[in-house]
């Protein structure tokens, strides 16, 4: 989808079975509008249902920024109009929901600034990892604008309350070192050797069991979810599924044979 500025999100899904949505509005530091947070969630939707999608890598077009939040050139048009800015938010929530919740591994490939949604879009990924030089921000104290409690709930989770507060309360910009010191990031590496690093890792994680990874995934975020139902029983039935599934079958006659195995995701 392509805006009047050439603001877009371009997808594609390489050899491995990667797919890479990259935010492409360099002149606003990858700034996301609205119709990039429709295309993200029909990509997102596409690939869900696409076996041949391993996982998913989330960047910014460039090295000067990841994604800078909102485009703020387009908010008095959006908060003028009480149904735009509905629109908006509900569009923002659930592509953030359906990112956190999406089956699949996704990473976060940062370089440069990362700031509010930017922030918010990363978090809601699996992985988070940048290059050095990264600065990371949330500004909504300065500029008057509520933060969204899954997203404020996410961070929270990442870094613990007391750094989330600090990240809040101050709206500074952090180093990278300091976000990896408390948890936010993952790696850190020279930006020449990012893409490589990132590569590397969704080069491992496409060769390993789908049915396994969604089912540790699953698990991992029903044990960090705050609803007091957590869906056990689903967890215990996906890793069942696990256990019976061809590429149980698959693993085990690799490991017997001394060869790498070759998972189909059923």
């Amino acid at each position: 989808m392509t805006e009047p500025n050439s603001a877009r999100v371009h997808v594609s899904v390489d050899d491995n079975g990667v797919a890479w949505l990259t935010l492409d509005n360099p002149s606003k530091l990858n700034a996301i509008s609205l119709p990039m947070w429709r295309t993200l969630s029909e990509a997102l939707a596409r690939f869900e249902g696409d076996p041949g999608v391993r996982c998913v890598v989330l960047t910014g077009q460039g090295d000067k920024a990841f994604c800078v939040g909102a485009d703020i050139s387009k908010f008095e048009q959006i908060r003028s109009a009480p149904e735009l800015s509905a629109e908006y938010d509900d569009v923002t929530r659930a592509t953030l929901s359906q990112l956190q919740t999406f089956s699949k591994p996704t990473i976060a490939m940062i370089c440069g600034f990362c700031i509010g949604g930017g922030v918010t879009l990363a978090a809601a990924c699996d992985l988070r990892i940048a290059a050095m030089g990264t600065r990371m921000a949330i500004p909504a104290a300065k500029l008057g604008i509520g933060y969204l409690y899954s997203g404020v709930k996410r961070l929270t989770d990442l870094v613990g309350p007391a750094q989330a507060k600090r990240m809040l309360f101050t709206a500074e910009k952090f180093p990278a070192e300091e976000m990896l010191r408390i948890g936010l990031l993952d790696e850190l590496v020279p930006q020449s050797e990012l893409a490589a690093r990132v590569r590397s890792l969704t080069g491992i994680i496409a060769a390993n069991a789908p049915l396994t990874i969604a089912a540790a995934k699953y698990a991992v975020e029903t044990a960090c979810s705050d609803d007091p139902q957590r869906d056990i029983a689903g967890c215990v039935a996906r890793a069942k599924a696990c256990t019976e599934s061809e590429d149980h079958a698959e693993g085990r006659q690799a490991f017997m044979e001394k060869r790498a195995p070759v998972f189909r995701g059923r």
